[in-house]
């Protein structure tokens, strides 16, 4: 099946030839501030971003995205700090951050150990593949988010899953002992952002080759899971401004190369 040259959120962009992020980017939360800007964005530059993965499916399409998507730049683990300040800026107020799991808003000067502080979540946990913090996957902000310390400690490395009990601190996440399942507004964000790693490092950096599988328990195997539920999330809970603009600066001031499926989340079941 052919990929359709102007997806419905490409379509968007061409109607209006120019976009920006609309003010009312949430991640979940309601608010009426204005979101701090991306830069414009056209249709037609994300057409020519993914140019060479135009018509193909399944692993053509996952390795073309592959050889797109590692063209970046890198940012140091020191550097994260400063880069999540402004990738996940509150829309209401920009002294604050939003913290991803818990989906509380806080300021920006609480990173750090601290039991009420915020930290550097690893959604692919960077066990899984065992990375640590190198720069490259253990740096790349497509996956690496700010989260209550607490919080961020009770996710451990585990696989995503459903059910489980309430986690304190936050409010809609489940978690028993081999799994955690995220608040439903973030559902697709993290999906996208796996999905991402397993198709950015195959193996081809000096790292191991990040792939997606059907289990949970996976610890330090270079896999994660569950990809069928993570299917599910992607449908349920499509990209929101909130993540487009993330995607959007971290391309324009970070990393220089975008979540394709953030642009494209179509093309999840055309890989997997």
């Amino acid at each position: 099946m052919r990929i359709s040259r102007l997806t419905p959120w490409a379509a968007g962009l061409a109607a209006a030839s120019l976009i920006l992020v609309p003010a009312s980017a949430s991640a979940g939360q309601r608010n009426t501030a204005a979101a701090p800007a991306a830069a414009p964005v056209s249709a037609s530059a994300v057409l020519t971003y993914y140019a060479t993965a135009e018509g193909k499916t399944g692993a053509a399409l996952k390795t073309a995205l592959h050889n797109i998507i590692k063209n970046q730049s890198k940012v140091t683990y020191d550097g994260v700090w400063n880069a999540l300040k402004v990738t996940d800026q509150d829309p209401a107020n920009s002294n604050n951050v939003i913290l991803v799991y818990s989906g509380r808003s806080q300021s920006k000067s609480t990173n750090g150990g601290g039991v009420n502080d915020w930290n550097r979540e690893h959604v692919w946990a960077k066990s899984h593949g065992d990375f640590g913090t190198a720069t490259g996957p253990g740096t790349d902000l497509h996956h690496l988010r700010p989260e209550d310390v607490t919080v961020n400690s009770t996710r451990g490395n585990k696989d995503f899953d459903l059910g489980g009990g309430p986690v304190s601190e936050a409010p809609g996440s489940l978690t028993d002992a081999d799994s955690f399942e995220p608040r439903n507004a973030v559902k697709g964000d993290v999906a996208r952002m796996l999905l991402y790693m397993a198709v950015r490092y195959d193996g081809g950096d000096g790292f191991a080759d990040l792939e997606m599988n059907d289990k949970v328990n996976n610890g330090s195997a270079p896999l994660f899971g569950r990809i069928s539920l993570l299917k599910q999330w992607n449908l349920q809970d499509p990209p929101d401004a909130f993540e487009q603009r993330r995607n959007q600066v971290i391309y324009d001031t970070y990393q220089h190369n975008r979540n394709p499926f953030i642009d494209h989340p179509e093309w999840v079941n055309s890989i997997w």
